[in-house]
C-alpha cells in the first residue's frame, strides 16, 4: 500500500494535493486551542478552536465551497473537525492531521507558503 492510500484510508489528503489545494488559495485551519496556537502555529494558519467550530466557522469562513486544510496536535481533533464541518455543508474540506504532519506538507512546498 503506498502513502496516499495510507492517508486516504486515514480519511487525510495527500502532501501532494495539499499543496496543490494552498496554490488555489486553500485556508490553513488550526482546530487547537488558543493556547496552543498561541505557543506556535504555522505560517497563515488562522486558529478555530474545535470546542468553538460549529459556532464560528462561519463566522469566519462563510464560503461553503471553499478549499479548507485541517489540522491539530496529533490528528485527532482535525478528524473530527472534518466531520463536523462536512455535516454542515462545507463542500471541500480535508483533513492535513497532526501539526507536524501539517509542517511537513508545508515546509516541502516551494512556493513561498512558509
Amino acid at each position: 500500500m503506498d502513502m496516499t492510500s495510507i492517508f486516504k484510508s486515514a480519511g487525510q489528503i495527500s502532501d501532494q494535493e495539499a499543496r496543490e489545494l494552498l496554490k488555489q488559495g486553500a485556508w490553513l485551519i488550526d482546530v487547537r486551542t488558543p493556547e496552543e496556537f498561541g505557543a506556535r502555529h504555522l505560517a497563515g494558519a488562522i486558529n478555530v478552536p474545535l470546542d468553538a467550530l460549529e459556532v464560528s466557522v462561519s463566522k469566519v469562513v462563510n464560503d461553503m465551497a471553499k478549499p479548507l486544510l485541517l489540522y491539530c496536535a496529533s490528528g485527532m481533533r482535525s478528524r473530527l473537525a472534518l466531520k463536523i464541518l462536512q455535516d454542515a455543508g462545507y463542500a471541500n474540506v480535508f483533513d492535513l492531521g497532526s501539526y507536524g504532519r501539517a509542517e511537513g506538507v508545508l515546509n516541502s512546498n516551494t512556493t513561498g507558503y512558509i
